[in-house]
């Protein structure tokens, strides 16, 4: 005959037993995922490589200035937010993205908030857009080895043709800079030498032509595209050396920047 148990005793054996029941529910459930499942993009390049990279479902809301700068490959069907930290917050977004010189007082409000903000520093060498983007597929719970790998560096030969990279305002782009390299590593030479982007003259251009003009601006005509129309550019350099690609390649470094440096190697002959 066993001992009668108090209810005290009873109620602790259950106490017990349940206890029990929940740390073993909590060791056999699955690992939680490290894939964000709401992610917003607080610029513009952080937007185009968000597309690029994560897929649909994961993305809360892009920024508006990928409506106000759209690219063809971006439609108007993805979710955006209007910038504001109240509609962030009501996105309930478990990754933040942002590039390191945008959106500065939002994404502080939102760290102070206590969600997840993520810095990404714009690629300033071909080396460093292959790390941009696979911290970027990191960060969306994807394997980093599907970042597209870093091309052999190639010098133009010493004879190579040159190439002005003319933006708007008369604007050119010259050595020391990320499209410097864009430049090289398609096989060209830089007609500019000197470092830094600098305001062009055309008496010395015309002096002194490129052997091809890419202008890289927006399509649209602008008093800030004057300069590209000056009859002196036109006469100077035939028809057929006036190089053009999307506009939107140069505007953020990303995976799309071998296609560019491709298109580029393309026109040498």
């Amino acid at each position: 005959m066993q001992p009668l148990q108090s209810p005290a005793s009873l109620s602790s054996r259950a106490f017990l037993r349940r206890l029990l029941g929940g740390l073993l529910m909590l060791l056999t459930l699955p690992a939680a995922s490290d894939t964000p499942q709401r992610v917003v993009s607080l610029d513009l390049c952080m937007d185009w490589s968000l597309v690029w990279h994560a897929d649909p479902q994961q993305v809360a809301a892009l920024s508006p200035l990928h409506r106000r700068y759209p690219v063809h490959w971006i439609g108007e069907h993805w979710p955006m937010h209007d910038g504001s930290l109240e509609q962030v917050v009501q996105l309930q977004p478990d990754l933040v993205l942002v590039g390191q010189y945008s959106a500065l007082m939002l994404r502080q409000r939102l760290s102070e908030l206590g969600l997840r903000v993520e810095v990404l520093a714009l690629p300033q060498t071909l080396a460093e857009v292959v790390d941009y983007e696979r911290r970027l597929l990191s960060l969306l719970g994807k394997d980093p080895a599907l970042a597209a790998a870093l091309p052999p560096t190639n010098r133009p030969a010493a004879d190579a043709p040159r190439l002005l990279l003319l933006g708007a305002n008369g604007i050119g782009t010259g050595s020391g800079t990320f499209e410097h390299q864009i430049i090289e590593q398609a096989g060209w030479r830089n007609h500019l030498q000197r470092p830094g982007h600098q305001r062009l003259d055309l008496e010395q251009l015309a002096s002194d032509p490129p052997d091809a003009i890419l202008f890289a601006a927006p399509e649209h005509r602008a008093l800030a595209n004057q300069f590209a129309e000056h009859p002196v550019l036109r006469q100077g350099i035939a028809a057929d050396r006036w190089l053009t690609t999307d506009y939107w390649r140069w505007q953020c470094p990303g995976p799309w920047t071998w296609e560019l440096t491709r298109q580029l190697a393309q026109w040498i002959d």
